[in-house]
């Protein structure tokens, strides 16, 4: 016996003459909900082409540089279950590998390819890319509200923050094994939810991106800031307060993780000493760096290196004058003394600056009050720069990203 279909709704509205009459599909309404994604996935599959056309040409697999360097690493650990599990073969910036090496890597990432890989029964490359693509997309997303909440912000702001996002100098990585695209999607909304007040979802979100980066130490200054400030003016109750007291949690609970396993309290930044050179100095190597490679100009990916540092110190100063947020000026210029002020892998730092992307807002703002001829050849030219940047920076840059 089978039970009868409930009663549906005709899709049919009457004319003036009685007549039905089918309703329209509110395309304008899908199109501007789809948007921000829309232009993210453009933009990468325009950087995907390129790159495609330069790894043929150089008889290298399209695979193999989408899952490089880092992506190995990451990969690595969502394979083998855990940090414990990672593949012998991979080893540090000097080739030494210890059982200790593989917690350089935070776990969010990871442990979200593992996921996906389990329920969509995806090949793991295949899962960490579909990973950081559909996080691209959230992020993209995030982005887009956050150039309507800024003071002088709107939609037009909001999707062109989106396409400068989707098209920075190393936006590559967006659609590789890397966990950059994860940690833009979880701080973006962190920061919407900041802008809104909604100190228990920017809290939370804040917690979650310590798992994923290091640099969620810029949105626990941004966050918890706030959300001192509004505590202390009696503002929202008790939320500012435990909104901030959740914010450090993810990053605190990692980095005291690594410091029970390696026996030591700086366990973690020891581990990136000794694996890749990477410690904080102040700049002294960023400055060092950048006098001998404008003297010599010896590679395109170094120069732009020392261009792009010094055009997120202009951003940021502009965005200041410009009156934005201070709690996303704040989240910015964390994330940038923290890529400046540390020695390492110079070759690094544009990969490195991606999450700061408030410091493009200036830029969209800009752009929205030109003509629409003026904003639309700016952006494509640097959706073609991104697209031909990324892809040197992964067939003919011989080193790691």
């Amino acid at each position: 016996m089978f039970l009868e279909p409930p009663t549906t709704v005709v899709p049919f509205t009457p004319d003036s003459d009685g007549a039905p009459r089918r309703r329209r599909v509110p395309w304008r309404r899908i199109g501007r909900a789809v948007a921000p994604a829309a232009i993210f996935l453009g933009v990468r599959l325009v950087g995907l082409a390129v790159l495609a056309v330069l790894a043929t040409n150089q008889h290298v697999q399209l695979g193999d540089e989408l899952s490089s360097w880092d992506g190995q690493w990451f990969l690595g650990i969502a394979q083998g279950g855990g940090y414990d599990g990672v593949p012998a073969g991979l080893a540090d910036a000097y080739g030494k590998r210890s059982a200790e090496t593989p917690l350089a890597f935070f776990p969010g990432y990871p442990a979200t390819v593992a996921a996906v890989r389990f329920l969509t029964g995806l090949p793991l490359v295949e899962a960490g890319l579909l990973t950081a693509t559909v996080a691209g997309v959230v992020a993209a997303h995030g982005v887009a509200r956050l150039g309507e909440l800024v003071p002088g912000g709107s939609r037009r702001v909001g999707l062109i923050l989106v396409t400068l996002f989707s098209a920075t100098p190393m936006a590559v990585v967006f659609s590789m094994t890397y966990s950059e695209a994860l940690f833009c999607a979880v701080a973006a909304w962190a920061l919407v939810a900041l802008l809104r007040w909604q100190w228990l979802l920017a809290g939370l979100l804040t917690a979650v991106t310590g798992l994923v980066r290091p640099t969620a130490a810029g949105l626990v200054v941004a966050v918890g800031g706030a959300a001192l400030l509004a505590a202390l003016a009696r503002r929202d109750g008790w939320r500012p307060w435990v909104g901030g007291l959740l914010a450090p949690l993810g990053l605190l609970g990692y980095l005291g993780w690594v410091g029970t396993r390696t026996g030591s309290v700086t366990g973690w930044f020891d581990l990136q000493e000794r694996g890749w050179g990477s410690h904080f100095d102040g700049g002294a190597a960023t400055l060092s760096f950048a006098r001998e490679i404008l003297a010599s100009g010896r590679s395109v990916l170094e120069v732009a290196t020392i261009g792009v540092l010094l055009g997120g110190l202009v951003l940021l100063v502009v965005g200041v004058r410009m009156g934005l947020p201070w709690p996303l000026l704040a989240y910015a210029a964390v994330v940038l003394v923290m890529d400046v002020g540390s020695n390492g892998l110079m070759n690094s730092k544009i990969r490195l600056l991606l999450p700061a992307f408030t410091l493009l807002l200036p830029m969209a703002l800009g752009l929205a009050r030109r003509r629409p001829g003026t904003t639309t050849s700016v952006l494509v030219a640097a959706v073609v720069a991104s697209a031909w940047f990324g892809a040197y920076a992964l067939i003919g840059w011989p080193y790691a990203i």
